[in-house]
């Protein structure tokens, strides 16, 4: 049944492909262009022991269109809007939590409606926002992305909308509502001040957060980049929501074969008991001359439990440790290969996921993914292992870019 219906969403997906087009336009001063990525995907999920934890049907099938659009006006101004309206079926129209969009994103409800009081249908702004530069200043306002990642899988300096450890697509990182500001200090050195507005909490609302501002989690963070002896050294500091943090990053390349990442923060909560924690990343990489890359990466996340009975599944990370391995490779020009392995080093249970991207033409790539637990599966309301309350998931999706 859903390999039928996904056949015919895409033929849809190829017919829609004649009606549109990659728009570009130039008056005077102004530049404007115009994109536009077509999703469609069937999903097939295998259930653990555990379904109130893990809210999705058997299969599912969806879609995502999002337009991507951009104006340069003279040298200084450039203007991006970002909109995507997403469609999956089998999942609860106020679900916050999807196979697409991943964990909810602290940004305002606002900019995100339901379109329907019986299945999954959304049309959220990603990005708006305005950026002005003059020599070696710049400054962004409005919803955008922010990126503070050094290392791969685990991004613990990445505060605003981090990709998941096991995430293949990343193309389109979630934009955040705030302003952004650098200055080049010399050639190889620069400092960024970041402001993001927080949300607090609300579950009735179509995205999880309100659309009113709370000021108590509001974020500011201060970054210092510079080059030495070729490696890119940052040091960051500042309050990201409730908490106080400071911390650094590193990465470059040694004996030009061994490529090293590391990033990482010590936090104080500003609630409570001002409880103070560290976390960090730490990953190698080495790329062959045959397009193989191999990629090991150890994770420390101070705020995870140290036994099983004292997870906190809202937490993205619940242990206090784990390990990572990636394998890239391109078997043809046409056919990209990738493997994760996700371990959680407390209850030894794992992840293992595997995505293979067949380029169907230069506008289109079709993308088999499959992705497998292996861990002690849960008990009743007892959970066992991190991992072991996965479902399995086999999905079948292709893309289409104008």
């Amino acid at each position: 049944m859903i390999a039928s219906r996904f056949v015919a969403g895409l033929g849809l997906l190829f017919y829609l492909q004649s009606g549109w087009a990659f728009y570009q336009q130039e008056t005077g001063q102004a530049q404007y262009d115009a994109r536009l990525l077509l999703r469609g995907f069937a999903l097939a999920i295998e259930q653990a022991d555990k379904p109130e934890l893990n809210s999705q049907g058997d299969d599912v099938l969806g879609g995502v269109g999002r337009i991507i659009a951009e104006a340069h006006y003279q040298t200084h101004w450039r203007f991006e809007f970002n909109i995507y309206q997403t469609y999956i079926s089998n999942i609860q129209p106020d679900e916050q939590h999807n196979p697409v969009t991943g964990s909810d994103v602290e940004r305002s409800a606002a900019l995100e409606w339901s379109l329907s009081d019986t299945e999954y249908a959304h049309l959220t702004v990603d990005r708006l926002n305005a950026y002005w530069a003059r020599d070696d200043f710049n400054i962004s306002v409005g919803r955008q992305a922010i990126n503070l990642a050094s290392t791969f899988f685990f991004s613990p300096n990445d505060f605003f909308g981090p990709f998941a450890a096991q995430t293949f697509y990343r193309v389109y990182k979630p934009g955040v509502d705030a302003v952004q500001a650098n200055l080049s200090v010399g050639e190889l050195s620069g400092l960024s001040v970041i402001a993001v507005q927080g949300y607090r909490p609300e579950e009735n609302s179509v995205s999880g957060w309100s659309d009113e501002p709370d000021s108590s989690r509001n974020s500011y963070v201060t970054r210092f980049v510079t080059n030495r002896a070729g490696f890119e050294w940052a040091v960051l500091a500042g309050k990201v929501r409730r908490t106080r943090i400071v911390g650094g990053s590193l990465s470059g390349e040694l004996f030009d074969w061994l490529g090293i990442r590391a990033e990482g923060h010590q936090r104080t909560e500003l609630d409570g008991e001002q409880l103070r924690y560290s976390e960090l990343s730490v990953g190698f990489e080495h790329r062959w001359e045959n397009s193989l890359m191999l990629q090991l990466e150890q994770y420390y996340h101070g705020l995870g439990a140290d036994s099983v009975s004292a997870y906190d599944l809202q937490q993205a990370y619940p242990a206090r440790r784990y390990q990572a391995l990636g394998l890239s490779y391109e078997f043809t020009p046409l056919l990209n290969g990738q493997l994760s392995i996700i371990r959680n080093q407390l209850d030894k249970s794992r992840l293992y996921s595997v995505n293979t991207v067949y380029s169907l033409g230069n506008e289109s790539e079709l993308v088999v993914s499959l992705s497998v637990p292996h861990g002690e599966g849960p008990q009743g309301l007892l959970i066992k292992s991190e991992f072991g309350n996965y479902p399995k998931i086999f999905n079948l999706e292709i893309r289409s870019y104008f």
